[in-house]
């Protein structure tokens, strides 16, 4: 039987150690599935990383990887399927959202030959109307820009070892695992989950988090945003000429042009289409420069394993 490594990438989630790394090992253990768990403090401000050195104590089979600062999610997961050594690898968020026997499903999928298990949510569990119309809008434009329908992809999936070697070898900073690992291809299968109630801590993401988020990581895998600038500049230089037509109409007609209070509006909306053309075209530059710096993913601090 191939190895497992189940990637769960921790962020201020001292309450939920114990618990998510007690319930993963023992489910394994009584399916007979060889396993690796491998926790990524992202740091931390509680005492996460402190809790994961007592788990690691107590079970050879679990990693623990420190950040030497907070890089963020996908650093985080990308940290893991760098030093993962299993066959397959899993990623699980650490608030037990995503239920853990899953986790065996996905692991039969893949000894029937898949090498790519997406978790697909079948209920998105209790978020307001305002987060689901933001996650239905945001999962909407990746999946234009991929052409993979991510309507309700998630981060909880299995990937193959030929997988995971294609995701670390690429070279961007700036990375999207959910699109990435969608885009990679190789035979793909699905399986639904509901998403579970968190058992302690609360939700690290913000409003403004989730926005910051969806910002860079659209911006990361879509040329959407640039699309717009353009579209944006067509849509103007139509209604130009037809202004221009209408203008030339007036005079040639001898009648008097009056309009200050159009001509002010007008100048208002072209400058302001024109400072958000330019802020996004400098985001993407911004971008581009940050790749050029070449900056490692994250820095590991400390490493834990008693194995």
């Amino acid at each position: 039987m191939g190895k497992l490594s189940v990637i769960i990438p921790s962020y201020n989630e001292e309450k939920m150690i114990y618990n998510i790394s007690n319930i993963i090992s023992s489910l394994l253990k009584k399916e007979k599935i060889p396993y690796e768990i491998i926790f990524i403090n992202d740091g931390s401000k509680d005492k996460t990383w402190e809790k994961i050195v007592d788990v690691c104590k107590e079970d050879p089979n679990i990693k623990g990887f420190n950040f030497s600062r907070n890089f963020g999610k996908e650093s985080a997961i990308f940290a893991g399927l760098t030093y993962a050594t299993g066959d397959c690898c899993a990623v699980i968020d650490c608030d037990l959202q995503h239920p853990p026997e899953v986790l065996v499903t996905m692991y039969r999928k893949w000894q029937e030959g898949y090498e790519v298990v997406e978790g697909v949510k079948a209920s998105r569990g209790t978020e307001s109307f305002l987060h689901k119309f933001a996650a239905k809008t945001f999962y909407s434009l990746i999946s234009s820009a991929t052409k993979i329908d991510m309507s309700n992809a998630s981060d909880f999936k299995l990937l193959d070892r030929k997988a995971v070697d294609i995701l670390r070898s690429m070279p961007e900073k700036h990375i999207f695992f959910r699109a990435l690992s969608s885009w990679v291809g190789f035979k793909t299968t699905s399986v639904e989950f509901h998403v579970q109630e968190r058992e302690a801590g609360d939700s690290k993401w913000s409003t403004l988090s989730l926005i910051k988020y969806a910002i860079t990581n659209i911006t990361s895998f879509s040329t959407a945003p640039m699309q717009i600038v353009t579209l944006t500049g067509v849509i103007f230089a139509i209604f130009s000429v037809i202004l221009g037509i209408q203008s030339l109409y007036m005079n040639f007609t001898g009648k008097s042009l009056e309009g200050f209070t159009t001509v002010i509006l007008l100048l208002l909306i072209i400058g302001s289409i024109i400072m958000l053309s330019l802020g996004i075209i400098g985001y993407y530059i911004s971008k581009i420069y940050e790749e050029t710096q070449n900056r490692p993913r994250f820095i590991v601090s400390e490493y834990e394993n008693h194995n």
